[in-house]
């Protein structure tokens, strides 16, 4: 073997794959991860452009043509008061969606920050921080909120806030494991060993590497706050009529859900399969950055 063999063979060195790239290639062997997740832009595209493709005006009426069955002239019907029922669901869409992701973002930024700080303090400060997450875990949250719609009104800001100071709890506890679990690591001694300040710390080196089991959680969470506003819908304290969501849709098709199934069922069908594919795109996100699968 010659000398350029040799070097030429000691070059050949394999480049390094980052856990995020390991964890792309991962998701995007999971089928249904990956369904998941075009499903999900699809919708939300679709959402977002309704104004531009919806058939008929969200609060257009026709009494005349009162409730009718798929056509070809209204794809899934109409309702009771003959409002189309495909331009209904592409905007209920809109409100379900923006539910989902405000109230999750509100849990998200309470959930990361309470969970850190109680994390990285430690001793007292974390044993007061989680015996009140203990105490909330206690607290009946539904009627809490339904106290809430009923004192301060039916406002959808308010539902945000109330639904995300609701979802932070389990947030809070994982961000906190996942920062004990750091912050004894050595690149957390060496920025304390330069000087770097607590708070630089926890958001610039902690937070950053526990986003593996944040961004899991929040891809779980948003259907469980889609599920409560459609529930809250359901029972009359969610968004409130001309405004309509998918919950608010499924209410009012349950009231005559044997003489106009389909008022019922496409709304359903809309919120199942977005639930669907949200939960499959957190169960691939949670196998695809589990280290302990890297052998696979």
């Amino acid at each position: 073997m010659t000398e350029a063999t040799q070097t030429g063979q000691l070059m050949e060195v394999p480049k390094g794959v980052s856990l995020w790239q390991d964890a792309a290639t991962r998701l995007r062997k999971n089928k249904l991860a990956m369904f998941g997740l075009v499903f999900l832009i699809f919708i939300i595209l679709l959402c977002l452009i309704t104004p531009w493709i919806a058939p008929y005006g969200y609060e257009e009426q026709n009494l005349r043509l009162g409730a009718t069955s798929p056509s070809a002239a209204h794809w899934l019907g109409t309702d009771i008061f003959g409002r189309d029922m495909l331009t209904r669901i592409l905007y209920g869409g809109r409100v379900s969606l923006f539910v989902g992701f405000i109230a999750t973002a509100v849990a998200l930024v309470i959930g990361v920050t309470y969970g850190a700080i109680a994390g990285y303090a430690g001793g007292r400060t974390d044993s007061i921080m989680m015996r009140f997450v203990d105490i909330l875990y206690a607290m009946p949250f539904m009627i809490f909120i339904v106290l809430l719609m009923v004192v301060f009104g039916r406002n959808i800001l308010l539902l945000f806030l109330a639904i995300g100071a609701v979802e932070w709890l389990t947030m809070a506890r994982i961000v906190r494991g996942q920062i004990q679990n750091l912050k004894h690591q050595e690149f957390v001694e060496a920025a304390v060993s330069i000087g770097l300040s607590s708070f630089a710390i926890v958001w610039k080196h902690l937070i950053p590497n526990a986003l593996g089991p944040v961004i899991v959680y929040t891809t779980l969470t948003i259907p469980s706050v889609m599920l409560l506003e459609a529930f809250l819908s359901f029972l009359g304290l969610g968004i409130q009529p001309p405004s309509s969501s998918w919950g608010l849709l499924i209410s009012n098709g349950v009231e005559s859900m044997e003489e106009y199934p389909w008022l019922l069922i496409f709304p359903g069908l809309a919120l199942t399969l977005t639930l669907f594919a949200l939960n499959f795109l957190g169960d691939g996100l949670r196998d695809a950055l589990d280290p302990r699968s890297s052998g696979d």
